[in-house]
């Protein structure tokens, strides 16, 4: 009897190895570009941003972004950490979305405020109240100076 659990547990193990049996749920978490937050392909090397997962474009080579498995039920389908939901609970974004300098979710929750966790507008940022709905709390530095106001106070053309 002794033989045969140790040839059972051979054998379970050599399964394991070839990948015949299931293995355990695979942590598909990775920092894309700009350390955004990822979807990790069955390659182990391939980081597909939140934002394109599910987008009907297979970046993994496998195409295992796009399964039905995973895409079948947006939002509740994908795995916690690709979501940010906004502060009005019927709406959410791809979490490399929050924080991104533009108003994804319509009320700026994805850039203000204690959900979103935001650091300050960086250098290729100008803090001000923007004019524009698209922005937040910063306008982009490109728009410094190109005598369109985009602040309230007008400091992205005197400025800036």
């Amino acid at each position: 009897s002794a033989v045969a659990l140790l040839v059972l547990a051979a054998a379970g193990a050599l399964a394991v190895v070839l990948g015949l049996l299931p293995r355990g749920p695979v942590n598909r978490f990775c920092a894309a570009s700009n350390n955004r937050t990822g979807f990790l392909c069955d390659d182990r090397v391939t980081c597909v941003p939140a934002s394109q997962v599910c987008d009907r474009v297979s970046n993994c080579r496998n195409g295992e972004d796009e399964q039905e498995k995973l895409c079948g039920d947006l939002p509740s389908s994908l795995p916690g950490y690709l979501i940010f939901r906004c502060s009005n609970p019927t709406y959410w974004v791809y979490a490399d979305q929050r924080c991104n300098g533009m108003n994804d979710c319509g009320d700026c929750s994805d850039e203000m405020g204690s959900l979103a966790a935001c650091l300050p507008c960086g250098s290729e940022w100008w803090s001000c109240s923007p004019v524009l709905y698209e922005f937040c709390s910063c306008v982009p530095r490109r728009l410094c100076r190109d005598g369109v106001q985009h602040c309230l106070s007008w400091s992205d053309e005197y400025i800036c």
